[in-house]
């Protein structure tokens, strides 16, 4: 039986942001305070391609603070694809963790398919 699952996503597993950036071949995450324009926040820092300022991802409150300035300071694309990635990523694990093995395909659209076989070996 096949199901559609839509997710939203907030940012809470440090080691599933790790994947991530692994996976998107960014620098590992690192925990700092930061400022950006004009606040200063604390958490994992995500530098994104051409962004200005990193992405800080507050694991305690799932939170992702960035300033890109409206697209100017950085394209929203890069983190939309960073979230993308944390929930293909955070599935995976919790998925694993469960017993489960899953095969993942990426569609045209963009999209990530994740398929779970329930029981089955990882």
């Amino acid at each position: 039986m096949s199901h559609i699952v839509t997710i939203t996503t907030e940012i809470r597993d440090p080691v599933a942001l790790r994947a991530s950036c692994r996976r998107l071949e960014l620098d590992e995450p690192m925990h700092q305070t930061v400022k950006l324009f004009s606040a200063e926040v604390t958490g994992y820092c995500v530098q994104l391609p051409r962004w200005r300022y990193p992405v800080v991802c507050d694991t305690t409150a799932g939170m992702v603070h960035f300033d890109n300035y409206e697209g100017n300071w950085g394209e929203q694309s890069q983190l939309d694809r960073l979230i993308q990635r944390y929930a293909v990523e955070k599935s995976v694990l919790e998925a694993h963790k469960q017993g489960h093995s899953v095969t993942e395909q990426s569609l045209a659209d963009g999209s990530i398919r994740l398929t779970v076989l329930v029981g089955g070996a990882s």
